[in-house]
């Protein structure tokens, strides 16, 4: 038997979940003695996946693929795992996969366990450490299935160099008959995606209004960061709904996340309770959010953040 991965692509290009993904299933490789395979989906430089651990890339590539259709990515990643006899599979808690892999499940009669945080404890049967309670708590779970499906939470295990000899071959799947269509696709312009950040910088209404978000993106460029934004933000328009973060947006795990005029309602804390370190800028010292951060400054964020701006770009000039 082998672990297959879902090594998801976007634009062509390999995402950092995939490397994460891979190198988390290295890890239960070697531990449990089994090589890695990869399934890929209209993604340029599938062998790059060898530098983090994978023998072996099943390489798709098919345009009636190029729009995500979770019937469709199921019924060919299924075909996949059993193409190369997968016993353990993969996938990173993307929205795609979220979607995914309760599909996956169904098709290959396998157990499910998602926001897993740790590798596996295989000394007495299957366990899994799982983020639970929207990552307040933490609870294992046993999977006793004879196909196992691991959904890894972002940023839990991370990116580790694992170099092997990827060996690429072409794989053509026959698609489902059906063929749904996807209407529209909303898609977040920033240079680095909310989903593959280490670094998050999101702002709320303390910042007044549209106009003022330069030195967000300003702030955002000198770290490298995806920009966000909270719930009332994007409900007003002021940003699209893509960099909505919090319960009803999209999940965050980066290891830095800097929260900007935001006061810390219940449903954005649960978005990002994943995250490693939480900085907060705010004028209200008793903002909710000073709570939860592990770093707090009280301050008007229009002081602050170009004061910050010129310092991280001081520190870069003399560390170049």
């Amino acid at each position: 038997m082998s672990i297959l991965i879902y090594a998801e692509s976007e634009n062509r290009k390999l995402k950092k979940t995939a490397f994460e993904v891979a190198s988390y299933a290295f890890a239960i490789g070697k531990k449990m003695d089994m090589d890695v395979a990869a399934v890929t989906i209209n993604a340029d430089s599938p062998e790059s996946l060898g530098d983090y651990g994978v023998k072996k890339v099943l390489n798709i590539q098919n345009d009636k693929l190029n729009t995500f259709n979770v019937e469709n990515y199921a019924e060919v990643i299924s075909k996949a795992a059993k193409e190369v006899n997968a016993g353990i599979i993969v996938v990173s808690q993307s929205a795609n996969a979220k979607y995914l892999a309760p599909l996956l499940s169904i098709n290959l009669e396998a157990g499910y366990a998602s926001n897993v945080v740790e590798l596996p404890h295989t000394e007495d049967g299957f366990q899994v450490k799982r983020n639970v309670f929207t990552n307040k708590a933490f609870g294992m779970a046993e999977i006793s299935t004879d196909i196992k499906i691991i959904g890894l939470s972002t940023n839990a295990f991370g990116v580790h160099d694992n170099n092997v000899n990827a060996e690429v071959s072409d794989f053509n799947p026959e698609l489902p008959s059906t063929d749904l269509k996807v209407e529209s696709v909303d898609k977040n312009t920033d240079k680095v995606s909310i989903a593959d950040a280490e670094i998050v910088v999101s702002a709320g209404r303390g910042l007044k209004g549209p106009e003022n978000w330069g030195m967000i993106e300003d702030l955002a460029n000198v770290l490298g960061a995806a920009t966000a934004c909270s719930k009332p933000v994007s409900d007003m328009g002021w940003r699209s709904h893509g960099e909505h973060v919090g319960q009803t947006g999209k999940p965050v795990a980066s290891n830095l996340y800097i929260a900007i005029g935001i006061s810390g309602a219940i449903q954005h804390l649960a978005g990002i309770n994943a995250s490693k370190t939480k900085v907060v800028i705010n004028t209200d010292e008793e903002a909710p959010f000073f709570k939860a951060a592990d770093y707090g400054i009280v301050g008007d964020a229009f002081e602050v953040v170009p004061q910050l701006i010129e310092k991280l770009k001081d520190f870069k000039a003399s560390n170049a």
